[in-house]
Parts: C-alpha cells; structure tokens; sequence
C-alpha cells in the first residue's frame, strides 16, 4: 500500500508553477543593475589566447600585409629606433585614418606585431559584440577611455604591458577632422611613466588622402611611416608634460617627412617646428596651410574641381 505524504497534490500542482514564476525581491531591495559586457568592460583575454593569437597572426601576415602594400605602397622610415629597446614599448601615433592602425601594425617587425596589442576606443570599437569581437581578433584591440585615463582600461593595459606587450596607441584621442594634429592626451605618457618602459614617436603621413574620417571614398595611394628616437619619462615629468614631449617629437617627425632630415633638426634644436595642431586661424585658412601630403585630394591643382572659393584662384 502506498503511504500517501501530505500535501504531496498541492506540492505538484504549485511547486511547478513556483518554478517557472519570475522570483520575487523584497521592496526594501534595490535590483543590481545587469553586468556590462561592452565597452570598457569588454573582456578580451580570450583574443590572447595562443590559437586566437596563431590565427591573428596568419591573418597579418597574409592578408593584412600584402593588401596594405598593395594599396597603400607604405615606406617605413626608422626601424632602427627599435633596436635599442628591449622588451615591451608604447608606439605613440597620430592619427588621420582607420587606415593608421592595420597599416602601422603590419609594418612592424614580425616578432614585435605578433606581441602588439592596439588602445581603441571603447564608445566606438565596443559598443557592439560583432564589432568588439572584430577588433580584438584582427588588431588585439584592448577598449580604452578616449577622453580621460580610465582606471580599469589602464589596469589592464599596464598589467599587459608588464606581461611583455607592446600597445599602439593615438593619444589625441581620434582621426583628424581637418587634417591638422590634435593635443595628445595623457594616456601614453600616464602608462609609460609607470610601467616604466619607453615611447617610440610615430607619424603616419598620406592615409588621409586615401581615406579621411568625413569621406567614404577609398583611394589607393602612398604612405609613409616614420619612427623617432625611443623618449623616456623624466623624473620631474608629470604625464602631462610628457604627453607634450611626445607630441613635440611626432610634430618634428611631420616637419622632416614634409622636408629633409636636418632641416627638421635645426627646427627642433631652435623650437620652431611648425606646429603640430596647425595655424590658429579660421578654417579656410587652415585648409589653405595644409601640406598636401594631409589632404583628402591629392590631385594636382588643375586637375581638381574649381569652385568659386577655391585656393587655387
């Protein structure tokens, strides 16, 4: 005979329906808001793990690389800057195009490309799963505040960095809008002073004209990368001097890819490299100042479009 437990009824009508039942909170509570998973919390230690890092690798190597020849024609100038440094860097870029990263990455050395991770913009390159998985595949992208030194995405990028990698980085923050440089941000010079390890100034010249920000017109053409001396943090220097240092040396680089080496020398030793961020005047007249190498159009004058406005008149 079966002994019947009471209550055992009521138990498989309810208990069911207790199940599938949303669970309750009680009013005093405060519910905990959900855990981000993009932008600067996006996690991605799993783009360093070795079969991502193999994968990432050919992915540089055989398709990055040839079709940034092909396209872009790139002459890297100053390899040798890199010798002296041993062990992990920061590269210090500006930025003109989406183009800057890929390019600047497949251009350098293979032992140090495969051991290089890219600061990207957390509110644009992860705010998106398909695109954070995108950009930590392809670039071992890390997200990294743009306007301010965040402190979990400096966190992460010292501890990666104390790990043995190299990161890329464009301390003003975003590409151009004009073609002029802007102020470098704090980031580079923050993460060098206390790692401890050096900043190697880079300038990229002549992706704008294959590329810009306020264009989606691709047009093939030359580039050219050029590596500075490697710059150490000075005892005295807060971050933000440094950051100026950094963005005086990239500013000397521009000078001497639109002139020749000792020129741009003299400038700098004198303190009249033109200036980075360009004259302060209205934007016709900072249009008009532009080298041509920073343009959208790099067509000889009497090949482009007149308008009625037009410098060339």
């Amino acid at each position: 005979m079966t002994r019947r437990v009471r209550g055992a009824a009521s138990l498989g009508r309810d208990g069911l329906h207790f199940v599938a039942e949303k669970p309750t909170r009680p009013g005093g509570l405060v519910a905990p808001l959900p855990k981000r998973k993009l932008g600067i919390d996006y996690d991605t230690a799993w783009a360093r793990r070795y079969p991502v890092r193999l994968a990432r690798a050919v992915v540089l190597d055989d398709i990055t690389r040839p079709v940034a020849r092909l396209v872009l024609s790139p002459r890297v100038i100053g390899l040798e800057h890199l010798d002296p440094v041993k062990g992990p860097m920061i590269l210090a870029a500006n930025h003109a195009s989406h183009l800057d990263t890929g390019l600047l990455l497949s251009s350098l050395p293979a032992g140090l490309r495969h051991h290089t991770i890219v600061a990207a913009a957390a509110d644009y390159f992860f705010d998106r799963h398909w695109k954070a998985a995108f950009w930590s595949f392809g670039l071992g992208a890390i997200p990294m505040e743009r306007s301010k030194v965040n402190r979990r995405s400096a966190d992460l990028a010292a501890s990666l960095i104390n790990d043995g990698w190299s990161l890329i980085i464009f301390p003003e923050g975003g590409r151009t809008t004009d073609g002029w440089g802007r102020e470098f941000k704090g980031g580079a010079s923050y993460l060098a002073k206390r790692c401890g390890v050096p900043v190697i100034p880079v300038h990229i010249r002549g992706t704008r004209a294959v590329l810009a920000k306020s264009s989606s017109r691709f047009r093939p053409g030359s580039t050219e990368i050029r590596l500075g001396d490697a710059l150490i943090a000075l005892e005295h220097e807060d971050a933000r001097k440094f950051a100026a240092r950094i963005e005086r040396a990239v500013a000397a680089l521009a000078d001497e890819a639109e002139s020749d080496w000792w020129s741009a020398r003299r400038r700098a030793a004198a303190g009249t490299t033109p200036p980075f961020r360009g004259p302060q005047v209205s934007a016709w007249r900072r249009e008009w100042a532009l080298p041509d190498s920073a343009r959208k159009d790099q067509r000889a004058p009497h090949e482009r479009k007149r308008q009625p406005w037009s410098r060339d008149d």
